[in-house]
C-alpha cells in the first residue's frame, strides 16, 4: 500500500509539474492578491493595528492559496476517473485506496511548496514576524490541519461530479469566504449582519489565530476554535469522502 501510494504520488506529482495552469493558479494568483491589496488598497485600510498591512493581510492570503491549491485534487481525481485509467489501476494489484491518498498526499505536497513560496514573496515585501520557532510550528501545524480538511472535502466533487466545472467550481465559496472574514480589513467595520456572519465563520477564526501567532501575541480561546474548525471539518469530509469512494468502487 505505502509503496503503491509513494509510485501514484511522484506520478500525480509529475503531472502538476506539467501543468502551467495549476502553476499559475495556485501560486502566481495568491501573490497577485498579496500585491494587489497591499499597494492598491493597503494604504486606505485601518487595521487599528500598529504593524504594516501586509504583516495583518498574510494570514488571509494564505488560506486563499490552499483554497486555491484543492481545487486541482478535485480535478485531477475526476479526470483520473473519467478517463478510465482508475479501471486499469484496479486491474492491477495495487493498494485500493492508494491512488486516493496518493492525489491527498499530492494536495499536501503542490500547497506546501505555494504557501512557502508566498511567504517568501510577502518577507521580500516587509512582511516582518516576532513569532518564536513554537509559534511557527503551531501556525504550520494549523495551516497543514486546514489543507487536509479542504483536501478530503475535494475528494467529494471529485468522486461524484458529472463535468469537469462541476468537480472545480466547489471551491470558489471557499476562495470567496476571507473577503467575508477578517482576513482583509476588521469586521469592526462591516454593517450588522454581515459582521455577524464574519465573526461565526471559520475563516476569521483561523485567520486570528495565526495572526496572533505570527505577531508574538497571546491568542487565547482564538487557538482552540481554529483547531476545532479545523479538526471538525477534517472528521466530517474524511468520512464523507471515504464513503462515497467505497460506494463508488464496491
Amino acid at each position: 500500500m505505502i509503496a503503491d501510494t509513494r509510485v501514484l504520488l511522484g506520478r500525480s506529482l509529475r503531472h502538476v509539474g506539467r501543468s502551467p495552469d495549476t502553476i499559475i493558479t495556485t501560486a502566481v494568483m495568491p501573490i497577485a492578491f498579496l500585491l494587489l491589496f497591499v499597494y492598491v488598497f493597503g494604504g486606505a485600510i485601518d487595521t487599528g493595528s500598529a504593524g504594516s498591512y501586509v504583516d495583518y493581510l498574510l494570514p488571509g492570503v494564505l488560506l486563499i492559496t490552499v483554497a486555491s491549491g484543492v481545487a486541482y485534487t478535485a480535478f485531477r481525481l475526476f479526470t483520473d476517473l473519467s478517463s478510465g485509467i482508475v479501471e486499469r489501476f484496479r486491474s492491477l494489484p495495487i493498494g485500493r485506496s492508494a491512488l486516493l491518498w496518493a492525489h491527498v498526499l499530492t494536495s499536501m505536497v503542490a500547497n506546501a511548496i505555494s504557501l512557502a513560496v508566498v511567504v517568501l514573496v510577502a518577507v521580500l515585501i516587509g512582511f516582518r514576524s516576532t513569532a518564536g520557532i513554537g509559534a511557527w510550528l503551531v501556525v504550520a501545524g494549523i495551516v497543514g490541519l486546514f489543507t487536509l480538511a479542504l483536501t478530503w472535502l475535494a475528494v467529494i466533487p471529485g468522486l461524484t461530479a458529472t463535468t469537469v466545472d462541476g468537480a472545480s467550481a466547489f471551491s470558489y465559496p471557499l476562495i470567496f469566504l476571507p473577503f467575508l472574514s477578517s482576513a482583509f480589513v476588521p469586521t469592526e467595520s462591516m454593517p450588522g449582519p454581515v459582521r455577524a456572519f464574519a465573526d461565526h465563520q471559520p475563516v476569521t477564526s483561523i485567520v486570528d489565530a495565526i495572526r496572533g501567532l505570527l505577531a508574538g501575541e497571546a491568542v487565547g480561546s482564538e487557538l482552540w476554535v481554529a483547531l476545532a474548525w479545523c479538526g471538525g471539518l477534517l472528521v466530517v469530509a474524511y468520512l464523507i469522502a471515504l464513503l462515497v469512494y467505497r460506494r463508488t468502487f464496491r
